[in-house]
């Protein structure tokens, strides 16, 4: 039997801290964590990562995290003369890597010709809309360097566009290329009762890079109003190519010296509803998604789907089980074979509240997975790959904690 284990120290003083953002001395104090021991009874190595194809959607992460570490912003609020501009800094660790810069930017609101803008300047991590039991943004507007507004109002919707470049705090773009990305994103579009729609418009620029550029385009539905209390639905409709990612921020733009990224042209649907009725809560997710590289020595189309839900369910105040499955599969255009994966997890949970979303939680798991012989077969990595040794299945138990506040 092998053990990983987080520094359970930490764990202590996150959980501790977590029913509140700390506030001292104007100092705002917010984060996220997740950790803990994970033990594999298939007598060999734990797979990294987690299980998953690979497809966007396709990780369902509730005992199937494959990394740990922490997060936290710290920002500082001034106000003069009724002008307000914010400091804002996020330091990060995650896994065995160095301490990273998430963000770090100045903000100004309240100027008098735009009140309610809120500009920027720096490195802002702009998320727009995620699906939480698969741990991925469906709109984001990345973690790159550059400048922007939010929030201003225009014909009663809210305008925010950002220009970015390919660098980072923590990384610049290879010597002899560039990148620039444009986002514009509208918000707050009333379309009926209980519903609005967002649309999220990218476009880059580059150079030195394989292909040249990429736009993107999505449009979201969200419906809050069915007649039934706690019950809300996502809908979305993406489309990207180039070196725009499907969900707003830059693809893969780093050159290096073993490594010269093509673009992609993808095409994305998926819907997903959330609910909280009494004890009973949760979180269900469909997606398809086609994936074809510009890479002309890899000329076929890689479609990937996912089906699975989190269901969640109150026995009291503190204590609550939590069920998640998923089943995913991969299929290319040409001879390659299909992959599928199928995973479950039970978990007993100690939690502050009832409610789906509460956090924080203690999670004791029984994780549960198997897979056909061609997802083995495509991922048999003696270090990393779910399929090494010829394995077909995994089950893992163990203990996490996840919290944010």
């Amino acid at each position: 039997m092998k053990m990983k284990l987080t520094c359970a120290a930490a764990a202590l003083c996150c959980l501790s801290s977590a029913a509140f953002a700390a506030d001292v001395g104007g100092v705002e104090v917010t984060g996220y964590s997740r950790g803990g021991g994970v033990y594999n009874y298939n007598k060999d190595q734990q797979v990294k990562g987690g299980l998953t194809l690979g497809g966007d959607l396709q990780k369902y992460r509730l005992g199937n995290e494959g990394d740990t570490g922490v997060e936290v912003n710290i920002a500082k609020t001034f106000d003069v003369e009724g002008v307000k501009y914010k400091l804002d800094y996020m330091p990060t660790k995650w896994n065995s890597g160095n301490v990273g810069t998430e963000q770090a930017f100045v903000e100004m609101t309240g100027l008098n010709f735009a009140p309610e803008a809120k500009i920027w300047v720096g490195q802002r991590r702009l998320r727009i809309q995620d699906v939480h039991i698969v741990d991925h943004f469906l709109m984001d507007y990345g973690v790159n360097q550059g400048s922007g507004f939010t929030d201003l109002s225009v014909g009663g919707m809210k305008l925010g566009v950002a220009l970015q470049t390919g660098d980072t705090f923590d990384a610049k773009m290879a010597a002899g290329t560039s990148a620039n990305k444009l986002n514009i994103d509208l918000s707050e579009i009333n379309t009926n009762p209980g519903g609005k729609v967002r649309v999220l418009l990218t476009s880059v620029s580059t150079s030195g890079l394989k292909s040249s550029g990429g736009s993107g385009f999505t449009i979201s539905h969200n419906q809050s109003d069915f007649g039934v209390k706690g019950l809300t639905n996502s809908l979305f409709l993406q489309t990207s190519s180039g070196y725009a990612n499907i969900n707003g921020r830059f693809g893969d733009i780093a050159k290096t010296a073993t490594s010269d990224p093509y673009g992609k042209k993808v095409n994305r649907i998926a819907d997903s509803i959330n609910w909280q009725s009494g004890p009973f809560g949760g979180q269900a997710i469909v997606g398809h998604q086609t994936t074809k590289s510009d890479d002309p020595a890899k000329n076929y189309t890689i479609t990937d789907t996912s089906l699975g839900g989190r269901i969640s369910y109150a026995v009291s105040k503190n204590f609550k089980w939590l069920v998640e499955a998923g089943t995913t599969a991969r299929k290319f255009s040409d001879s390659q074979k299909s992959q599928s994966l199928n995973k479950v997890t039970i978990a007993p949970t100690l939690a502050l509240g009832e409610e789906f979303w509460s956090r924080p939680e203690l999670r004791f798991y029984v994780t549960k997975a198997n897979w056909n012989q061609a997802a083995a077969d495509a991922n048999a990595d003696v270090t990393s790959g779910f399929g090494a040794n010829g394995r077909t299945s995994q089950t893992l138990a163990g203990v996490q904690y996840e919290v944010w506040w």
